[in-house]
């Protein structure tokens, strides 16, 4: 009886083990999930994976897993539902306060944002006109103050309006009415004349330029908050540790995805139009949008450490940003850039 219950036990000791290697092979031959938000900003991409250039995880192609917004990805990543996501600053921010391990090891974009006035306010800051006072002088001939339509507060554009305003410009906050609404509601907005100006990123600015044709584009990224972050390549430190040359190959399609895009609007355009705003935006106009965009596409996250300290105390000087700050030295992991940018440097 004692030598067939050792049996019966060896079977299914056996049986167990099997079942737990088995369970085992099959978490590490599943694909590689990328978050990611269906933007402009995450254009790189929308180009390695048109090209099918993104690498291969355990011989299997990486799944796309598409956002509508910033918090719900931070949620999926601090759950763990994802290793790898091309994200905006910001949550990037609120990962590693979190307590997220996770490391920007790329940048995508910096200066994204704009400041698009319609034909009634876009006068008062012509060439050579006191930026400053531009509200003020619209809200004396008009009889009203103009309203500026933004991101809710604490997103990356509102953060880059307030500090044009504020410290840029030093705009008196009574001469102008901030509201803030989603990007489609901004448009909307624009189009409507519901607004008369609003910071808004590509497509949506070639978009409103287009169907407008007396708004202008009254302050630039650079103008705004000068080298300011936008999306970034955000990566789990498991990852980064456990599969070093699996990094290294998405920093290098980083790397020549962004090259495309800054020399070769025509090409990249249709990559990224099957994925921005769900593929239903023209061609041409996203590639007018990439080629207005061209000058910020930036892989280098070298470039945007300074700018992403100044944002954050900004952030939190405004109280803008709650809880308890980045620490943005941590955040940061460059030398898989500095490394893959070396590499290619003597090719």
């Amino acid at each position: 009886m004692k030598r067939i219950l050792a049996r019966a036990a060896l079977a299914l000791g056996l049986a167990a083990a099997a079942s737990a290697a088995a369970a085992s092979a099959a978490a590490t031959s599943a694909p590689l999930e990328i978050g990611y938000l269906p933007i402009l900003p995450a254009a790189q991409l929308f180009v390695a994976a048109g090209q099918n250039a993104l690498p291969a995880f355990d011989g299997a192609p990486p799944k796309l897993v598409q956002f509508q917004s910033g918090p719900a990805m931070v949620q999926a990543i601090l759950a763990g539902q994802i290793d790898v996501a091309y994200v905006g600053i910001g949550p990037a921010l609120v990962v590693s306060a979190k307590g997220g391990d996770f490391k920007v090891v790329a940048s995508n974009i910096v200066e994204q944002v704009s400041l698009v006035a319609l034909g009634g306010l876009a006068p008062y800051f012509a060439q050579g006109g006191d930026a400053s006072t531009a509200f003020a002088r619209f809200a004396k001939d008009k009889g009203r103050v103009p309203v500026i339509a933004s991101y809710p507060r604490g997103s990356v554009p509102e953060a880059a309006l307030q500090y044009w305003l504020r410290n840029r410009i030093k705009a008196d906050p009574a001469s102008y009415k901030l509201i803030t609404q989603g990007e489609a509601q901004i448009q909307q907005s624009l189009l409507t004349g519901a607004v008369d100006a609003a910071v808004i990123l590509e497509p949506t600015v070639t978009t409103v330029l287009n169907k407008e044709p007396k708004a202008r584009v009254v302050a630039h990224g650079s103008d705004l908050f000068p080298h300011q972050p936008g999306a970034v390549l955000l990566v789990r430190e498991k990852l980064i540790h456990e599969h070093p040359e699996l990094v290294k190959a998405l920093v290098a399609e980083q790397i020549s995805a962004t090259a495309l895009l800054r020399n070769d609007p025509a090409k990249a355009a249709p990559l990224v139009q099957k994925y921005v705003a769900g593929g239903r935006l023209p061609v041409q106009l996203v590639e007018q949008a990439i080629r207005n965009s061209k000058d910020q596409f930036e892989a280098d996250p070298n470039v945007i450490i300074p700018a992403t300290r100044v944002l954050q105390k900004f952030q939190q000087d405004t109280g803008a940003q709650e809880g308890p700050a980045a620490d943005v030295s941590r955040l940061f992991d460059t030398s898989i850039y500095n490394a893959v940018a070396k590499s290619r440097a003597k090719q």
